[in-house]
C-alpha cells in the first residue's frame, strides 16, 4: 500500500524530529525535505556565492548531487547532515527555498524519492504542493516563543551559544518570510489536521499524530 504522510510547519515546530519518531514507529521511509534546501544553502555558502544572486546559485544547483542513505543527508558524497543543521545555514535557508526553480528542481526529487513507497515527509509545502493528494496531512504548530525555546534547547546541546532575544527574532523573521515568499509559501493546506504543540511532550504529539494516520488508513480501507 503506498502511503504518503505530510507534515507541514513553521521553523521549530518539531517536524524533524517527530516525523523521525513516527517512521520508526510505523515502519515509514523519512525523508525530511527541509533539509535539501539547507544542502543547496550550504554549498552556497561553501563557494562564497552571493545568495541574491539566483542565477549563480541554479548554476550550481544543476552540477549539486542529494542522496540520502539511512536517513543521512550527503552533498555531492559527502555527509552534511550536521553541517546543514548550524544557525548560519538557518538563518540562511529561507533565501534560497524563494527561488521558483530551486523549488521545482527539489519538488521533482522529492517526489521522485517518494515513489510508490510509505513515507513520511516533512517541510513547508509538503500537502499544498509537493503531495496535494497525500493520504495523510498534519500541520505542526507552537507558538513563537516555544518554538525559539527549543531551537535554544538544541543548540544548547550541540554546544552552540545561544541568546533567546536573538533566536525568537530569527524565528518570527524566517516565519514572515515563510509565510509570504511568492513560491510555495507555508500555510496549512484545507484538509490538513492542525496539531499544536505548544503544551505536548514529544511522546503526546507522536500517540497524537500515530492515531490520526491509523485511523485514516482504517478509514481508507473500510
Amino acid at each position: 500500500m503506498n502511503l504518503i504522510v505530510a507534515v507541514d510547519g513553521p521553523a521549530g515546530s518539531g517536524k524533524s524530529t517527530i516525523s523521525k519518531m513516527i517512521s520508526k514507529k510505523l515502519d515509514l521511509t523519512y525523508l525530511d525535505t527541509g533539509a535539501m534546501y539547507r544542502i543547496i544553502t550550504l554549498k552556497m555558502m561553501k563557494l562564497n556565492i552571493d545568495l541574491d544572486d539566483e542565477n549563480e546559485i541554479l548554476k550550481v544547483l544543476n552540477e549539486t548531487i542529494i542522496s540520502v542513505k539511512d536517513d543521512e543527508f550527503y552533498l555531492d558524497g559527502e555527509n552534511v547532515n550536521e553541517e546543514i543543521r548550524t544557525r548560519e545555514v538557518s538563518n540562511n535557508v529561507s533565501k534560497v527555498a524563494m527561488i521558483r526553480e530551486v523549488r521545482e528542481n527539489l519538488v521533482e526529487q522529492q517526489r521522485q524519492m517518494a515513489r510508490g513507497k510509505r513515507v513520511i515527509l516533512d517541510g513547508r509545502d509538503i500537502g499544498t504542493v509537493v503531495f496535494p493528494d497525500a493520504t495523510v496531512k498534519i500541520f505542526l504548530n507552537a507558538t513563537a516563543g516555544k518554538r525559539a525555546k527549543r531551537r535554544m534547547k538544541d543548540y544548547e546541546e550541540k554546544g552552540i551559544k545561544a541568546d533567546y532575544s536573538s533566536i525568537l527574532e530569527e524565528i518570527i523573521r524566517r516565519d514572515n518570510i515563510d509565510e509570504n515568499r511568492e513560491n510555495s509559501p507555508l500555510k496549512k493546506a484545507e484538509d490538513a489536521v492542525e496539531v499544536d504543540t505548544t503544551y505536548l511532550n514529544i511522546e503526546q504529539v507522536v500517540e497524537k499524530i500515530e492515531k490520526i494516520i491509523n485511523k485514516k488508513i482504517i478509514d481508507e480501507m473500510l
